[in-house]
Parts: C-alpha cells; structure tokens; sequence
C-alpha cells in the first residue's frame, strides 16, 4: 500500500505539473513580425478535396483573399459528381482574375487517398514553393506571406501551421474542438517549448518542390496513415529543419453523432501512438484532472494528492480560458470535464487495437505506420 500511495502522489504531481506547462505554453504564444511582401516567391496552393465539408466555401474563399503578389491555387478531387466541384466552379467564376485549377483524376496511388489526390494534382502546380492545406482550413489574408517566408532559408526542410478548431452548432462538435484546442495543440505547444520539432500539421505544410523532390516525392507517404507527419520526418532525415510557424489557422469541426467523434478522436490518438509509440504510452499526464483523480485514488485520498488535484482543477480551468480568451456560460465548464474523461477513456482504448476509420473507409495500421484498406 505504500508504494502504491507513492504512485498515486508521483502521478498526481506529474499531471499537475504538465497542466501548470501547457497553460504556460499556450500564454506565451507570439504573433510572427510583418513580411515583405515584394521580395517572395510565388506559390502553388495545393487543395485536396472530399465532398461537401461544414463551411468548405468560406474556408475556400479565404485562401482567393490572401493580400500576396504571385500565387495559384490547385484543388484536387477522384469523382467529378464530388460536391466540392460546384464549389471551386463558383470560385473560379467569383475570381476570374486568380490563378485557380481543378485537377478530377480516380488514380489510387497507394492506400492515402488523401496523398492520392495530391500526386494526381503536382501535374497542374507551376511553382516551385509549395504550400498543402487541409480542405476545411480558414486563413486570414496574410497567411500565404507568414508561412511562406521561412523557406527562403535553405536550411528549412518544412514549414506548418498550429490551429484551432471551429465548431459547428452541436455538443459533438463542441466536445471535438475541446479536444482540438484544448489537449491536442496544448500537447504539440509544450513539445515546442522544449525546443520538440517533431511534428507537422495537415493544416499547413509549406515546403520548396526540390524538398519534396529529394525525399522522394508524394510516392513517399503515399501509404502512411500519418502523412504529414512522415513528410516532416523525411525532411528531418536530410538534415532540414521543421519551423512551427507562429500563424494558427482555422479548422472545421463538424461532428453529427457520438459514434463520428469518437471515432475521429480513436483515429487521432491511434496515429499518435503510430509515429511516436513511448510519447503516447506516456501522454496519459496530459490528461490532467482525470489522471490526478487516479493518483488522489490510488493514493487513498491523501491531503497532499487532494491538494495536487484542486491545483491541476485551477490550471485546467486557467488553460480553457487562455485558449477561449472570452467569457464562456457556467454550463462549458461541464464540457470541459466531459470532454478530458471522454478523452483519457480514448486513449486507454487506443492500446486495444490498430484499427482507424477515416472517412467511409477502415484501416489497418501497421507499425511502420503504413495504413491497409480492411474489406
């Protein structure tokens, strides 16, 4: 029982500690200084597509009002009938004066349609600086300037993007941004404080076309369940640098159903433990109210655990405000908890199996990270 108790005070003390480090990570973010516009380079916008997405043409859009000299944006879809068509024709007819190609090509090239749709969209890219966005992106108009700067330096392998998630109406999609904003990037800004770089962000890569060249191209990842995440790696093996840039862009969150969160979180988590297996195993502290709950239980309630768990509470409730940066009604408060319990449940699951499901079709993950359709 002592030793026990000591378990249940160490975790406890951990999870207070790592909360305390991500409300301080979060508070010390910086807007990047402005960028010279007339000194860089132009830039191919790649735009993979899939169906009618919550607020897909405003997220569109935004990226035709970047304030940037020479730019051209590539969208990419596999089914002509795809919603997301009516959607881009409408855009090329709102800015006849841009630069906007639609490439519909069905190739499978590997197991990532996602990777898939962009290797069949390269045939259409005029310029060699690079930048790939997920769909549901929305950006401010001085995005393309910010991130595209860094890769005038030759020693930058890759540049991406933090973000915040945007909810639809609904408490599903409420409970998958808390995650987002709240655990996910939470996570990745601690790892940037001790100087981690070892991520990259589907909601921005932005990266030269002789890099991607030197790794072997989109071919690559074209199986990874994680591409953005092996893009970066790939990068870090030549020796290039990974720069978080310090724009946070915009995503979409649109849950329906429990079962559609829930899903996408496993598939969020179970890619974490894919790319990085021992930084998962131990991710349970960022988990922090839950886990020194369990440390205050293990520990039998003792004064000290109790006290570590009113000062995780305080941290936890100090690091939704610093995200939210508004005051919230009483009642997000209990999403708050909902979603870290809903979240520590998760990542025990995530042990369980390597089964993902993304979009309408279901994984099997391989250790190397490769992802296989399941019939």
């Amino acid at each position: 029982m002592f030793w026990l108790a000591v378990g249940g005070c160490v975790i406890a003390a951990v999870a207070t500690i790592y909360t305390i480090i991500a409300w301080v990570a979060v508070r010390s973010l910086r807007r990047a200084p402005p960028v010279t516009l007339s000194s860089l380079p132009a830039v191919t916008v790649l735009k993979p597509l899939c169906g009618a997405e919550y607020e897909l043409y405003e997220a569109l859009r935004s990226f035709c009002e970047q304030r940037y000299a020479r730019f051209q944006i590539v969208f990419g879809v596999r089914d002509a009938q795809d919603p997301a068509v009516a959607v881009v024709h409408r855009l090329q007819r709102e800015y006849p004066g841009l630069d906007l190609q639609l490439a519909i090509d069905p190739t499978q090239r590997g197991s990532s349609r996602k990777v898939s749709n962009l290797m069949n969209m390269m045939p259409l890219a005029r310029h060699d600086f690079l930048v790939i966005a997920d769909s549901d992106v929305r950006v401010a108009p001085d995005y393309l300037s910010r991130v595209v700067a860094p890769l005038q330096d030759p020693g930058v392998g890759i540049v991406t993007c933090a973000y915040r998630g945007r909810p639809r109406p609904g408490l599903w999609s409420l409970l998958g941004s808390i995650f987002v904003n709240e655990w996910f990037m939470p996570s990745a800004h601690v790892a940037a404080l001790f100087g981690s770089r070892s991520f990259a962000f589907g909601a921005t890569i932005a990266l030269r076309r002789e890099v991607l060249a030197g790794i072997g191209g989109f071919a690559a990842i074209a199986n990874q369940l994680a591409d953005d995440y092996r893009l970066g790696e790939l990068t870090r093996r030549k020796g290039l640098k990974t720069v978080l840039s310090e724009v946070v862009v915009e995503t979409g969150i649109d849950e329906r159903s429990f079962a559609d969160l829930v899903r996408h979180e496993l598939r969020w988590l179970r890619t974490i433990r894919t790319v990085q297996p021992a930084g998962y195993a131990f991710s349970f502290i960022s988990f922090g109210v839950p886990t020194a709950a369990l440390g205050c239980l293990l520990a039998d309630g003792a004064d000290a655990t109790l006290a570590m768990l009113g000062v995780t509470a305080a941290a936890r409730l100090m690091l939704h405000f610093a995200v939210c940066k508004t005051r919230l009604p009483p009642w997000r408060i209990g999403a708050v908890v909902l979603n870290d319990a809903l979240g520590f449940a998760l990542w025990c699951w995530g042990f369980t199996t390597r089964s993902v499901q993304w979009r309408q079709v279901r994984y099997q993950v391989a250790r190397d990270g490769s992802a296989h359709p399941v019939p």
